[in-house]
């Protein structure tokens, strides 16, 4: 019984990272219009007073705008953008964002 526990709780951890990633970067690009106003069409922004959203790793987009939603990150902008989106709205711009090819750097 406590080897079939442990075989659940193995499964269930390792089953979340798949279903943390459920995000369609389709419905993002859709939803993703208000973004363009500060972060670009594309997710690179033409200020550098606003960040780079595109070829950004998708959990950290995801945390990002989840830590504006509930107060771990003050801005107020950011707050107001975030405060009717749903976790799976976030799911779906974290997933378009992350599929954009970022800036490339020449050395």
């Amino acid at each position: 019984m406590k080897n079939r526990a442990l075989l659940i709780a193995a499964l269930l951890a390792l089953s979340l990272p798949v279903a943390a990633s459920s995000g369609d970067a389709e419905v993002g690009k859709k939803k993703s219009t208000p973004c363009a106003v500060c972060h670009g069409a594309d997710g690179v922004s033409a200020s550098p007073a606003f960040p780079n959203l595109a070829g950004q790793y998708e959990d950290y987009i995801l945390k990002a705008l989840s830590h504006y939603k509930n107060g771990k990150r003050k801005n107020p902008i950011m707050a107001a953008q975030v405060a009717n989106l749903s976790p799976k709205d976030m799911l779906d711009l974290a997933a378009y964002f992350s599929h954009q090819p970022g800036l490339v750097v020449k050395h």
